[in-house]
This record gives structure tokens, sequence and C-alpha cells, in this order.
């Protein structure tokens, strides 16, 4: 009897639910508010659209500042449009700190680029720079046209802790992009990890990394860490292999 009464409870239910559904309205799920605010493209594939911070637009620094000296003038190389990174000036990072962004960037490995592995064309864009540990949390910036390494370490890779899921690679000499979609860690008041960092990057319209969670930090040596931090600078690294200098151009971000 009891099986028989929630049976007939079910079927009850069936017939309300289809009774419902076949006197439903469009307007029923219709939502009109509040509406998403308009943004207009740029003109071409990759231009900046009209609420990005534009942090390099061929002109000059003005957005950047030397990583181990923020108050010093000697930054990288300015020229045709470019940026050229100066391997004696360290690393650049933005003067504004951000958290959840939109990002878009374009590189160089130049056409003469000699070396091998890591030593070939290296650089990296940290999407949170920080000022201990390994300095934050690198996209690999490295020539992988026909040059081998560790596969955790290759451009693409959010360094040691995830590989691509392509190599996606442009010859030396060509301009490469990447797109990313980044979201900061948030810690508790005790500093404790509250949910990890994401990230999510299309290295010249391919897909390399879908939503990736990161475990912590990317150190070159040792395990990654988190340790509390809010919005922080974006960071492109000259590293310091004798490598011909790479080039970058066309930076902005959207904060989200």
């Amino acid at each position: 009897m009891k099986h028989k009464i929630i049976f007939t409870a079910l079927l009850a239910g069936s017939s309300i639910a289809a009774f419902a559904q076949q006197n439903a309205k469009p307007e029923d799920t219709e939502i009109w508010s509040p509406v998403p605010a308009v943004v207009t493209p740029g003109k071409t594939l990759g231009d900046a659209p009209s609420d990005a911070v534009v942090l390099f637009d061929g002109k000059n620094l003005d957005e950047w500042v030397a990583t181990n000296d923020t108050t010093s003038g000697h930054k990288w190389n300015v020229l045709d449009k470019i940026i050229t990174v100066d391997k004696s000036a360290g690393d650049i990072q933005t003067k504004r700190k951000f958290m959840d962004f939109q990002l878009h960037i374009e590189y160089r490995i130049p056409s003469n680029i000699t070396g091998s592995g890591q030593a070939r064309g290296n650089s990296g864009i940290f999407l949170a720079a920080l000022p201990w540990g390994a300095g934050g949390y690198e996209l690999q910036v490295l020539d992988n046209y026909n040059n081998k390494t560790y596969v955790n370490g290759q451009v693409g890779s959010l360094y040691k802790q995830a590989i691509p899921l392509a190599n996606a690679c442009r010859k030396p000499g060509e301009w490469q992009t990447y797109d990313v979609i980044w979201t900061a860690p948030r810690f508790n008041e005790d500093g404790s990890l509250k949910s990890a960092a994401r990230a999510t990057v299309l290295h010249n319209g391919v897909l390399v990394q879908n939503n990736t969670s990161l475990i912590g930090d990317t150190p070159y040596i040792g395990k990654p860490e988190y340790r509390k931090h809010g919005a922080s600078p974006i960071k492109l690294q000259a590293h310091g292999d004798k490598s011909e200098p790479i080039s970058y151009r066309n930076i902005w971000v959207r904060e989200l």
C-alpha cells in the first residue's frame, strides 16, 4: 500500500509538471536586466576593445616599471612600436595591480635565434607577480619550434606545473599571440587557500590550457606553494640565457 501511494504521488507530480510545461509561455524564462555593458570590439582581431587597459600600444612604457627598482628609469627598449627585452635591465612589471582579467599579448622570437632547450628565446609572462619565492605564476614563453625541452617547461606551459595541450608555435621571426583568462587565487583571513588560481590560455588561437588550476606559484627548483596575497602586477621576464632577446607588442588587459 505504501509503495502504491508513493507511485500515485509521483504520477500526480509528473502530471502537474507536464501541465505546467504545456501552459508555459516564452516570457516565463526571459531575463531583461541587468543589461550587459556595451563593449566596442577592436577594429581588427587582436586590437584592444573599448573597455581595455592598454599596457603597451607601441608608444612608450609609461605603464611599466623595472621590477628590481620601481623608481629606476632603466627599462626595456622601445623602437618601431615594439618592446625588445633588455636583459641588463631585468624584469619589468605593470604599475597597476590586477585580480581577475583577460590578457592579450604578442611576442616574437628573433629570426636569428640561437641556443637550445631552455636557452633559446626564453622569457615568461607572470600573470601575478609576487615579491617572494618563485616571483609569481609564470606562463612560459620559449622557442619550441623544432626545439625540445621538458614538456612542463615548454611554451604554453604554466611553468613546471601544467603541460600545454598542444604545441602551437610559429617559426622564429613571426609574431605570436597569447590570449589568457586569469582568475586570481583567494585566501582566507588566516592565510589558508580559499580557492586556487586558474588559467585558460590560447596560443596563436589554439587552446593550450583549459581552465587549469594551479597548485601554487611556479618555482624553477622545488615545490609550488601559496602565500596570501591580493591584486598583483603583471610581469615580463628578462631571462638570463645568452640567446638573442625577444620582443613584445600590443599588450592590453580587461579587468573581470
